[in-house]
């Protein structure tokens, strides 16, 4: 099975600019921003940061999820509304060399799809449920080529 460092190798980079791994957005940004921003890149979950340059701090993440239930459903308005008041701030996280069964098990337990990769403190990317399906799916296919080629006799 591969590790997160493999999946974030083989994840297209092209929403991306400036060569920055993962979209941000400030806590004191508005939540119609980051809804933007979702819709703009594409994705379902932006990672939250206070601080500038280099001195940007993790404190956050914002979901699709997090618009859902804690504006639409409370009648508050996403133009005036923070990030920082609908955002979650115990930030689970995973490394490069965790495995996509570690992962896989944190997202069931806790119930979310994003997770942010950590690297010496420094964010490098992020992993969404999709990427380990589409990881998982990709290593099962190639095992099943494998021992296809085995049954066979057919040697590459």
């Amino acid at each position: 099975m591969p590790n997160v460092a493999q999946i974030l190798k083989s994840k297209s980079d092209t929403k991306l600019d400036q060569g920055q791994p993962v979209v941000t957005i400030d806590a004191q940004q508005s939540v119609f921003e980051a809804v933007k921003m979702m819709a703009q890149f594409q994705i379902g979950a932006l990672v939250v940061t206070e601080g500038d340059g280099d001195g940007k701090k993790l404190v956050g993440i914002v979901t699709e999820r997090d618009y859902a239930r804690k504006i639409v459903l409370m009648d508050r308005s996403s133009k005036t509304t923070p990030v920082c008041d609908i955002m979650t701030r115990q930030v689970r996280y995973v490394r490069p060399s965790d495995s996509t069964e570690e992962c896989m098990a944190l997202m069931t337990a806790h119930r979310m799809r994003h997770l942010p990769v950590i690297d010496d403190e420094r964010l490098v990317g992020m992993v969404s449920i999709g990427d380990l399906v589409k990881a998982i799916i990709s290593d099962q296919q190639f095992t099943i080529q494998q021992l296809e080629h085995y049954i066979t006799g057919a040697h590459t």
